[in-house]
This record gives C-alpha cells, structure tokens and sequence, in this order.
C-alpha cells in the first residue's frame, strides 16, 4: 500500500490528537487503571475489579461506535485475521505487560505521574515498535504477518459474519454480548460509589469507552478521515520513525507534513496521554520522581521491547486491539486479546505465583 500523504499539519489536526490523549491519560491516572494489572489480579489476587473496569469500557465502544457507524458518522473497518501474528503477537505482549511492568497505555501514563520505570519500559516500547515495522524485527514481523486465514468469505471477518451477514444477525450478537457484559458487571455493585481519592471502577469504564468513541469521530474528522481510534504500539512506531527518518513510516494511516516530517493524528494521541496522566497527578498531590534500581529498570526496557514487537506483530496493544480492535468484534482481534490475557497468566504465574509456592 502507498503511503497517503495529505496537505500540511493543521491546528484541529494536532489539537484533536492531543485532547484525546489527554483525556484518556486523565481518566486512566484518575481511574488506576491498567491492563496489566486487570488481567494479572484475575489469578494473582482473585479480584475482578479492573478487569470489570475494562469490560465496561468495551461494552461502551461495542455499542456505541457500531451504533455510529451503521448510522454513518463514523466508518469501523475491522482488522484481518492474521492467526500466527494475532495469536503468537497477542501471547507475546501479555507476557511482556508483566515484565514491563505495564500494559502500553499503563507505562505511557505513568510517565505522567515521574515513574522513571516506566520511561524506560516506554524507551523500550519505542524502540521494539519502531525495529519492527522496517528494522532488524521485521524479517519475523512480515514471517508471522503473512498467513491470513478467510472466515464467511472475509480475512476481516467479523464475530456476526459466520452467522449471517446481516444487520439483525448483527445486532443480535452485540446484544447476547453486552448483555453478557453487563450480568458479569453488576455483579461488583457499579453504583455503589462510596468516597476515594481518584474514580470509581466503574465511572473509569464507562469514561474510558466514551473517550473511545470520541477517539473514532475525532480521528476520521480531524485525522485525515480514518476512525483510527485509540491505539499506542503503531503510532509509537510513527513516532520513532518521524524523529529518526523524518518519516511517519505509516502504510495504512493517513499522514501529513509538518515542516521537514510527515506526522500522524495518533502520534499526538500518544504524546497526550502522559500530558492529562500529569494532570490528574498534580491535582492529587500524586506526582513524584521514583527512579527504579538500575536492575528494574534494565528489566522493564526488555518487557517495553518484547511489548513493541509483539504489539505490532498481532496488530495492536491491549488498547489498539484489546478495546478498539475488539469493539468491531472483529475475529483477529478478539483472538488477539484472548492470547494476551493467556501470555499475561503465564508469566504471572512464573513469576509470582510460582516463587510464592515454592
């Protein structure tokens, strides 16, 4: 595919970018919330609170932003099912969450907060990510990216499409889903909002995914007419290569000129998110510089690169895939997830559970 470059950078262009990201940084900050410890806490703790968080953040963006599409304000377009990549890419990641420490919007936020942990864990997100796309790691990347699999005639066949390509058949499936969604939350009292110092669980999903909606209309009206959505290992890709090679490097994105670089919308979704996570921080009294032993932060530079690669390999991050991929429901997608929380518990397991068994 042709790289799609448009006219030079606007206000709106680099503004929009920017305001998402920074509310999302603001909500995660405010809300604790990470992927890495929402699935981690399943079998480390026995608690589902984070991981109720994030479903409800999903069952938002399943209805929400397939209702905007089929009304045609904004245009979904479902990742193909690549099942070496997703599946090999999304066990990768979640094993890379535990090492880094953080999922990719977690160690992006804590940025935001002085964690100098989670700059590096990011510098190794960066740097994995940009190796990928045309470095060193893409003779694996393109290895695992080259076997498409075809479910009801489509490569990005959808949860529904196997049934019946319909709107009903759509709905349908949305429905025995959300609702799904919705038993499993109820069951932690949602509203039972209480005093505490940042969000509520459930007040942090449903932002979360009305910020993703949002992040879909923005980007398609502002971005250069793609519903991106949110998402943090490709556009780290972008970043690298707009500060190395002047050059975006996007094959699927639309990009603009910025002077002597080509950008894109998401590069400036992700400059955002430690901006509101520094935000939300400071009116908490919660930012403080915290420097890791030089052991921790080697260590968490590994798990950022291991969550670089396989981020691009299956196509996106526990947000780009995990929210914004699965919320097409497209099959690439869920599969990719589903792998990740496997990957997750793996290493939890090895590296946690284990030693306290032991």
């Amino acid at each position: 595919m042709e790289e799609k470059i448009l006219q030079a950078v606007t206000l709106d262009f680099i503004l929009t970018g920017l305001l998402c990201g920074v509310l999302l940084g603001f909500v995660l900050q405010r809300g604790r919330l990470c992927m890495n410890s929402a699935f981690r806490d399943i079998i480390f703790m026995k608690d589902f609170i984070m991981f109720r968080a994030f479903l409800l953040a999903l069952g938002v963006m399943i209805v929400g932003a397939n209702y905007l599409n089929d009304i045609g304000i904004i245009e979904l377009k479902p990742q193909s099912f690549y099942p070496l990549a997703n599946i090999i890419g999304g066990y990768l990641f979640g094993i890379g969450m535990v090492i880094a420490g953080g999922c990719g919007s977690g160690v992006t936020y804590r940025i935001g907060e002085g964690s100098i942990g989670a700059v590096s864990a990011f510098l190794g997100f960066f740097l994995g990510a940009g190796l990928t796309i045309e470095g060193v790691l893409s003779p694996l990347y393109r290895a695992l990216r080259s076997v498409k699999l075809e479910i009801a005639g489509k490569a990005n066949a959808t949860l529904w499409e196997p049934f019946g390509d319909t709107m009903t058949t759509k709905w349908a499936v949305i429905a025995i889903v959300t609702v799904g969604i919705l038993l499993f939350i109820l069951k932690a009292k949602p509203f039972s909002f209480g005093k505490q110092k940042g969000f509520y669980w459930s007040i942090t999903g449903a932002l979360v995914g009305l910020i993703g909606i949002f992040t879909f209309w923005a980007s398609q009206n502002w971005g250069g007419g793609f519903a991106r959505g949110m998402n943090f290992t490709t556009p780290t890709a972008e970043l690298f290569y707009t500060i190395f090679n002047n050059n975006a490097k996007s094959m699927f994105f639309p990009m603009v000129q910025m002077g002597p670089v080509t950008v894109t919308w998401a590069e400036f979704f992700v400059i955002g998110t430690p901006i509101g996570a520094l935000i939300s921080a400071k009116i908490l009294k919660e930012f403080s510089w915290k420097w890791p032993p030089t052991k921790e932060a080697l260590t968490v530079f590994a798990g950022g690169v291991l969550m670089g690669f396989s981020g691009i390999t299956g196509g996106g991050c526990n947000i780009g895939q995990g929210l914004t991929g699965v919320c097409t429901l497209s099959i690439g997608s869920i599969s990719a997830l589903i792998a990740m929380i496997l990957g997750n518990w793996t290493m939890v397991y090895f590296k946690f559970i284990k030693p306290m068994n032991e």
